[in-house]
């Protein structure tokens, strides 16, 4: 383990000029602009109790703080807090303490925010997690019953694996004790809890190799503990796998809520409870769609809103788009995160970036 100091601090740079924000198409009334430029792949983003916005980053093994110093959702200052991790794309932010995942490991820095620039020396909090790289990567957070939230994915494209793989679990971190909160679970990068219900919502990734088409990435509903969701045997509400479905029932596994297009890579979610926009869009869910690398032509790279009712899928819509222009992308939405103003940041870990969507009226 690698802890880091302060090591950059610098203003908004002018490449952010360079990005095609006038492509981005947003419902009418709502604007985007750079929150903050420089963050190296970022990924998951958290907020801590002070303003400060934490935020891991997969390729770059880093962790990035950023402070709004002037009070003015213009970032002004990126502090490097570590380096050298082993992708430490997921992070959360607890009862005054920064949580970060690698593949292996949860580390804590105690009140971190009280001593910036100087970053407390991190604990080791949990070291039960498989090291396979192949979606080990993590996105991480408490839930309601303050116990931490860890998704292991499948250490493949399409496999039998051995728990814990292919699942999400949760942790005690007082007593190490873990559970299996859902199963059959290939690659969930997001997650996130319902405000009236606190029940688990996620997004999963669908297995490569079966064409353009099948299967549909998916957003789930935990509705009990424990639940089996099809991988690697069934996928979507029917389709049975050609490697591993043979004998296997599709009633048998929990259907997904929705299903959100063949390789669109739906990772970060959130529920939106912030009071700045149109009041519609409480408690709706907004997803990062990073994009399609395996498709004859490509799809994803834009923000998708889910409706709810009772607990039940009723509409979805495309947010925000732009990313993509024809087969070319300058831009790929990794993370979402409600601020306390109400505005909606998005991280982009191929431009580097985090923007800020806000709502200015009609």
């Amino acid at each position: 383990m690698k802890a880091a100091l302060f090591v950059l601090s610098f203003l908004l740079s002018p490449l952010c000029s360079a990005l095609d924000l006038d492509k981005i198409q947003l419902p009418q009334g709502f604007s985007i602009e750079v929150y903050v430029d420089n963050i190296d792949n970022a990924r998951q983003m958290a907020l801590g109790d002070k303003g400060t916005l934490f935020v891991g980053s997969r390729r770059a093994g880093k962790v990035y703080a950023v402070t709004d110093v002037n009070g003015e959702n213009h970032a002004r200052k990126v502090f490097e807090i570590a380096a050298g991790l082993f992708m430490p794309s997921g992070l959360t932010f607890h009862q005054g303490d920064l949580y970060v995942a690698e593949v292996d490991k949860i580390w804590r820095y105690a009140d971190i925010e009280a001593g910036l620039p100087d970053v407390p020396e991190p604990e080791l909090v949990y070291d039960k997690l498989p090291d396979k790289s192949h979606h080990g990567w993590k996105f991480i957070a408490f839930g309601p019953d303050n116990q931490l939230y860890i998704p292991i994915g499948a250490p493949c494209n399409i496999c039998k694996s051995d728990p814990p793989f292919a699942s999400i679990i949760k942790v005690d971190l007082h007593t190490k004790l873990s559970t299996v909160v859902a199963k059959g679970v290939r690659n969930s990068v997001g997650f996130d809890f319902h405000p009236q219900t606190g029940e688990l919502w996620f997004t999963d990734n669908g297995r490569d190799m079966m064409g353009d088409d099948l299967p549909d990435d998916e957003l789930n509903h935990v509705s009990k503990q424990a639940q089996h969701f099809g991988f690697p045997y069934v996928h979507n509400d029917n389709i049975l796998d050609p490697e591993f479905g043979m004998g296997r029932r599709p009633q048998d596994y929990r259907n997904p809520a929705l299903k959100l297009g063949a390789h669109v890579a739906a990772l970060g979610m959130e529920f939106y409870s912030g009071s700045q926009f149109p009041a519609e869009y409480q408690d709706n869910i907004f997803i990062a769609e990073h994009g399609s690398w395996n498709r004859s032509s490509k799809v994803g790279y834009r923000i998708v809103r889910v409706i709810l009712e009772n607990s039940k899928v009723v509409d979805s819509q495309v947010f925000a788009s732009g990313w993509l222009q024809g087969e070319s992308s300058w831009g790929r939405p990794a993370a979402v995160l409600t601020m306390p103003d109400g505005s909606l940041l998005v991280s982009d870990d191929a431009a580097d970036v985090i923007y800020r969507i806000s709502y200015r009226g009609k």
